[in-house]
């Protein structure tokens, strides 16, 4: 169902993608660069992931988002957080990147590039390969709504999203699978991901619903068909 890329092909696409990225802007907490993590706790190759997103997930000016997928549950694990839902969202970037299949970890940035996200570093230098500066509609979290300001849309829209996440640090004990016997941290672990409706250049505003006692929420503003994010913010 998956294939597992060895770290010298996932080099190679990096530094494709890299040749074909748009030239980088200043991303900043209102501009922030969205780094979305696919990993599982039954892939052993995912903690140096999970680790580099976790560094980077206090940073003002990124948007650190961790989807647990579920493809990896036969091997003897079941993932704690996976849901289907995050593994169809993987799947879709897989068709949107031109990739044949998914594989983990799996970092996106910005609907724009990806890569493994599991050498030092990589998560940074994707982020300013692949920043939106200002470019978007503006977007604000205030009200119990989510406004989103006018601007030019792509061609068949954009789609609103809205991620419930858990800032904390959380660990979790694996007993089988690939992982067994380690205790495995995540951080900005999505618990739910849901459309809240569509886009298409004039200003509008969404309501949103209240985050849980442990949950956070950020808002996505992205091209139909899981392409470019155009706005992102959280709150």
């Amino acid at each position: 169902m998956t294939t597992t890329w060895n770290a010298r092909t996932a080099s190679c696409l990096l530094g494709l993608a890299a040749l074909a990225a748009p030239p980088a802007l200043a991303a900043d907490a209102k501009h922030p660069a969205v780094v979305e993590l696919f990993e599982s706790q039954g892939c052993s190759s995912c903690p140096p992931a999970n680790a580099n997103l976790i560094a980077l997930a206090d940073r003002p000016d990124i948007l650190a988002l961790t989807f647990a997928v579920d493809y990896w549950d036969r091997l003897g694990w079941k993932d704690t957080f996976a849901k289907p839902k995050f593994t169809d969202r993987q799947y879709e970037y897989a068709s949107a990147l031109k990739h044949s299949d998914v594989f983990t970890p799996q970092v996106v940035v910005n609907g724009r590039i990806d890569g493994v996200g599991a050498t030092p570093g990589e998560m940074e230098s994707l982020a300013a390969q692949t920043d939106r500066g200002d470019s978007g509609p503006s977007l604000v979290i205030k009200g119990g709504a989510v406004h989103i300001g006018a601007g030019k849309a792509p061609a068949n829209g954009a789609d609103v999203w809205l991620a419930f996440y858990d800032p904390r640090v959380l660990e979790v004990d694996v007993t089988r699978g690939e992982n067994a016997g380690h205790t495995l941290a995540h951080r900005n672990i999505v618990r739910d991901l849901v459309l809240l409706g569509h886009w298409s250049g004039e200003a509008a505003q969404f309501p949103l619903p209240a985050a849980g006692a442990d949950t956070a929420r950020a808002v996505l503003v992205q091209t139909s068909g899981l392409g470019p994010i155009l706005a992102a913010t959280k709150g």
